[in-house]
């Protein structure tokens, strides 16, 4: 028997390869970026509130990005829009390669913009795509897929915010982001050659008008996405970063390292879920394990932010805290992803994917302001009780989800 190539592989394989070897180039930049903005900035004086403003059109246009994106993704082919999108994080990083005077808040918000853009056109597209390349009775290999590609996507976003640091250490803010800007275009060169050209295209042209899900399951699922990142990010995004810098009195390093670490082992515990899930057991998760797992959240940030009320050993509370809601959090993430791509529709799926990371995004937007409102104005206490309330609403809202698929 011969050797197993590149080559020799089936064509469905071949663009999952491609895909996810796309996905996980811009996520690295993409986790490093966030890092390099947030370590650079504190450097330089700004608040955590006008930090987190830096990253205030990044989410705004996300949160339009998914609407549109999904209905390009449909009409254009997946391959278009997540080329588009890494074609536009090279212009960001290269936007943020200018001279340190020229870095206002406007203009850093503004390639922010590009920046989030590109990424919620590049998670569409890989997340569409993986549906086109399943059959649509393989719904343990789709759960299977979706969570190999979710978690080593976040595994390489902690490795993203351990290499900003490091880079910003080594190259500062402007060597760094050119060097991204570089490797980013060698990516996207090979992308161009060869993804395939009709993946995830509709064969009846959608209207605008259908951005907006129809489907009751889609909207439940989305509602319970949103208030879920927004749980995350409203602790996680600013608050915790400065936090560790200020009063554990961290240098980049650590901080970009600790957060790495996260985020890292976050990414491997969502692709091996479908295992702690039922997957072994030939199950297949639906609504009821999406508010069950979301229900073993809610306490944890409650806690944490008691110990820090209480001032219990906060340095150990928080990391072994922070660990906990990892974990937690990766297995529900993981099942949200596994079940918008299993409840979409197959012609058209970016346009359901779409509507659900605009959800996402929205959360994700909320969390960021808040993220650096509320740490600025009553401290991480405050943020961590709000993430507990985030999550309570997501519980509730996923005890409506279908219990069958």
């Amino acid at each position: 028997m011969g050797l197993l190539t590149f080559s020799t592989l089936p064509s469905h394989i071949k663009q999952y390869l491609i895909i996810t070897g796309n996905y996980w180039a811009f996520t690295l930049t993409d986790g490093a970026l966030r890092m390099l903005v947030v370590l650079y900035f504190h450097q330089l004086g700004y608040s955590p509130f006008n930090i987190a403003m830096l990253f205030l059109f990044y989410e705004i246009f996300g949160v339009v990005t998914n609407l549109v994106g999904g209905w390009l993704g449909a009409r254009l082919g997946l391959n278009n829009t997540m080329n588009i999108g890494l074609g536009l994080q090279i212009v960001a990083l290269a936007m943020l390669a200018v001279p340190a005077d020229m870095l206002t808040i406007m203009y850093v918000m503004v390639a922010q913009a590009l920046s989030g853009i590109a990424k919620d056109l590049n998670k569409m597209s890989a997340k569409s795509a993986i549906k086109m390349l399943v059959p649509s009775d393989a719904q343990s290999k789709l759960y299977q897929w979706v969570a190999i590609l979710t978690g080593s996507k976040n595994a390489l976003k902690g490795l993203g915010f351990f290499l900003g640091g490091i880079l910003l250490t080594l190259f500062e803010f402007r060597g760094a982001v050119l060097l991204m800007a570089a490797l980013l275009a060698c990516v996207w060169v090979m992308s161009l050659l060869s993804l395939k050209a009709d993946l995830g295209k509709a064969k009846n042209k959608p209207k605008f008008i259908d951005i907006f899900s129809k489907s009751p399951a889609i909207n439940l699922l989305s509602a319970a996405r949103m208030f879920l990142f927004g749980a995350r990010d409203v602790w996680f995004v600013v608050a915790l970063p400065v936090f560790l810098a200020v009063t554990f009195e961290w240098d980049h390093w650590w901080v970009g390292g600790f957060m790495a670490s996260w985020v890292i082992g976050y990414g491997i515990v969502q692709s091996f879920a479908p295992y702690v899930t039922g997957k072994k057991h030939g199950k297949v998760p639906t609504g009821r394990a999406a508010f069950v797992w979301a229900g073993y959240l809610l306490l944890i940030p409650a806690a944490i932010a008691l110990a820090l009320h209480f001032n219990f050993y906060i340095h150990v509370t928080l990391i072994a805290g922070l660990m906990l809601f990892g974990a937690v959090f990766a297995i529900n993430s993981s099942l949200h992803s596994y079940l918008i791509v299993s409840y979409a529709g197959h012609d058209g799926v970016s346009l359901d994917v779409g509507f659900y990371y605009m959800a996402n995004a929205m959360g994700r937007l909320i969390g960021t302001v808040l993220s650096g409102l509320v740490y600025q104005i009553y401290g991480l206490e405050a943020c961590l009780w709000i993430s507990s309330g985030f999550i309570a609403l997501a519980t509730l809202i996923s005890f409506k989800l279908p219990y069958t698929l």
